[in-house]
Order: structure tokens, then sequence, then C-alpha cells
């Protein structure tokens, strides 16, 4: 169910794509390690770049993380999951890059209803991606979780295509606070 906050449907609006491991260790990984707020981002994501939808991409489904999955959707997002074969389960990283590729692409030639893609990610992986999205004019921003470990491949872009999240102000504005609750990874 989409929160009504995030929706207008008499005006198309950008959807997320975001690589969730690529996002939590951005965070966890920062000279100063910091949490999502989930409700906070994803109104952040509706309220700065007027994201419609956003799908928050995991490696595979875990029992022992329902609570996770749950805070994730409660939070406004649409969690999908890596396939793998029962064999893989548990023993392969969750690489979600060519999930989210196709997916964008799919969307793209469907010619689904919507403005542009944001992503959420430093992974140099997409590059091409976000090239292509630029030359069509469907690519809104894309947001590094942590500007130290985006890919050098987007030092070649333009800097009105990205931002890191980890600047003081957004990380002010999306970060969990004291006593609150729904925090990614905790």
């Amino acid at each position: 169910m989409t929160h009504p906050i995030f929706y207008h449907p008499d005006n198309p609006q950008n959807i997320a794509f975001i690589d969730g491991q690529n996002l939590y260790m951005g965070t966890c990984s920062s000279e100063i390690p910091w949490k999502i707020d989930l409700f906070r981002f994803r109104e952040y994501l509706a309220r700065k770049y007027q994201v419609k939808k956003a799908y928050y991409y995991m490696g595979n489904s875990q029992e022992n993380a329902f609570g996770l999955y749950q805070k994730i959707q409660e939070a406004g997002f649409i969690v999908c999951f890596r396939k793998h074969t029962a064999v893989m389960v548990g023993k392969k990283k969750g690489n979600v890059d060519a999930d989210i590729v196709f997916d964008i692409m799919k969307r793209l030639y469907k010619k689904e209803d919507f403005k542009k893609i944001v992503l959420v990610s430093g992974d140099g992986d997409y590059r091409m991606l976000v090239d292509f999205l630029i030359e069509e004019n469907r690519f809104e921003k894309i947001l590094f979780p942590n500007r130290r470990f985006a890919s050098s491949l987007y030092r070649e872009i333009s800097h009105c295509y990205f931002v890191s999240l980890d600047t003081p102000e957004i990380q002010e504005k999306i970060m969990i606070q004291k006593n609150e609750k729904g925090a990614l990874g905790s």
C-alpha cells in the first residue's frame, strides 16, 4: 500500500531503486558509523526527489531477518529479493546489481508511467545504466551512501547527477535519532 504523501495519481513521479547491501555497508563503514531511519529516508526520497515507489533490493530472504524486512516495508519500501537456487542460499553474496539494471530497463521498455530514476548505491557496476538514463533524460540522481567508497567511475559525470547521503545536512534528515525506532540494521 502506498502512503498518500508519496503518490499523486495525476502527476507521474520518480522511482527509486536501492541497493540495500550497498546502503547498509556504506553507512556502517563511514568514519563515524551511523544508521538510516527508514521512515525518514522514505519521506526524504518522496519530498526531495518526488519518489512515488521505492524498491529496496536485498541479497536473499533469511528467516532470522523477518523483523528487518517488515520494518523496511512498514517504512514504505517495496522489498525485492535476489533469487538463488536452494544450494546457493547463504553461500553467495546477494549481488543485486543485475536485478536492478534489468528491472529498470524492463520498466523503460514497457513504458511505465514515471518520470525519472533515483538510484541509491555507490557501486560502479551501474555506471553504464546511469549513462544511458542520462542520455534518455530519465535519470534524476544517484545517492551515494558513503562518498569515500563511491566508485571512481562516477567522477566523470556531472555533479548535478549525484549526492552523498553522508553529508551532514542530509545525514541529519535521514539518520536515526536517539529514542527513535526504524533504523536500518538495528
